[in-house]
């Protein structure tokens, strides 16, 4: 078996575009894989039309690892996260090619299930006014629809620093939110790497009341250091990866003992094997796997695929719920959140299919999404000055 080409759909929202790569073969079998770019999309795709040339095209779908090799290192520039990412789309196309030539889930290939389910957290779902009753209200609808666990940053456009009066506001969604949900469903608190180190010491001594599954990028992603001084000064579990596009990069970070879950992005750090690589690493660390997930149908069915063979596999993130829930309808198949889980499928390869008909509704967008900008939680469309 052969590729013979490579086809690119873009799905556009105002605040994202998700791009979806088919990867066509010779035999006739068609595989899907997906990335989220915030910014590169245009980038990404100009990177698939030559690497299709360079690497994909005439390559056997089967040999998964040599095909991402070459494209990894057969360039010899350093990958980073616009190669990875299109690596990912292309490399979660080929194991789902995999899956349907075998007749078998890509989680079959994997090892095989360790469980039949994948417990799910809702993100997205406060696009609304930044007030205690506003949050408490949609954090009720969130829990009402069934999730067990939700994510949320409260701290408005704030970077480095935050204000007492800014602190506080913030402290005070929270406790909204907590008194909404309840004491047993799981509360993530999303940072964004907004802070200096004193200030997320600060603020997580201000959040533990409110018992947070975990504290995620306190600080800048670049600085390991300022990380681990976090680590040392709370007890809270902390959360971080979401921005290293390569597994080789998490070493540093398993070293420094910083991280008690790592956050990959399958559509970024090279797709599927690459992904249960990491988690294999992690496990040796007694690091848990909950991986970044802000993207569509595609990317959530091939996170689901490492998470039913994956025993440190924590939860996985969602977002179709709640932000542009229409856009799950270009995938037929689209895994469902049911009484907070992600149930296991045993359709072959990924067991969606993409359709390009409906995808043709939503056409490629000059999507902004600004963390640092007052209102960025709304998701609504930003006015590039």
């Amino acid at each position: 078996m052969r590729i013979t080409r490579l086809e690119t759909h873009v799905v556009g929202t105002p605040w994202r575009n998700l791009t979806y790569v088919l990867v066509h073969t010779d035999e006739g079998l068609v595989g899907v894989g997906e990335s989220r770019m915030l910014g590169h999309t245009d980038a990404l795709l100009g990177y698939l039309r030559e690497a299709a040339a360079n690497h994909i095209v005439g390559s056997d779908p089967m040999a998964v690892e040599d095909l991402v090799r070459r494209m990894k290192y057969g360039d010899y520039g350093r990958a980073g996260e616009i190669v990875m990412s299109g690596i990912a789309c292309v490399e979660t196309a080929c194991w789902d090619i995999r899956g349907q030539a075998l007749g078998v889930p890509v989680w079959q290939l994997l090892g095989g299930a360790v469980t039949d389910r994948v417990k799910a957290y809702a993100n997205g779902w406060y696009t609304t006014e930044r007030t205690p009753a506003e949050y408490a209200r949609a954090a009720g609808e969130v829990v009402a629809r069934g999730y067990r666990a939700l994510k949320i940053d409260p701290f408005g456009a704030g970077r480095f620093e935050l204000s007492h009066q800014e602190t506080m506001a913030s402290i005070e969604l929270i406790d909204a939110v907590r008194d909404a949900i309840g004491p047993d469903v799981e509360l993530m608190i999303e940072m964004h790497g907004r802070f200096s180190p004193a200030t997320a010491i600060r603020i997580a001594r201000e959040l533990a009341p409110f018992r947070p599954e975990w504290i995620e990028e306190p600080v800048p992603p670049e600085n390991l250091a300022a990380l681990a001084k976090v680590a040392a000064k709370t007890d809270l579990p902390i959360a971080t990866g979401e921005r290293i596009h390569d597994r080789i990069e998490f070493r540093e970070l398993f070293e420094s003992g910083a991280a008690d879950v790592i956050q990959p992005d399958l559509g970024h750090i090279g797709g599927i094997g690459e992904t249960r690589k990491l988690a294999a690493t992690a496990e040796t660390h007694y690091v848990l796997i909950a991986p970044h997930n802000v993207g569509g149908a595609v990317l959530t069915a091939a996170s689901l695929q490492v998470g039913f063979c994956t025993s440190n596999f924590k939860i996985l993130e969602h977002f179709n719920d709640f932000a542009d829930a229409d856009i799950t309808g270009v995938v037929e198949g689209a895994p469902r959140v049911i009484d907070g889980y992600f149930h296991r499928s045993d359709l072959p390869g990924l067991g969606v299919r993409f359709d390009a008909d409906a995808a043709a509704e939503f056409p490629q967008q000059k999507a902004h999404f600004d963390l640092w900008a007052d209102g960025w939680e709304k998701r609504a469309p930003q006015v590039t000055p």
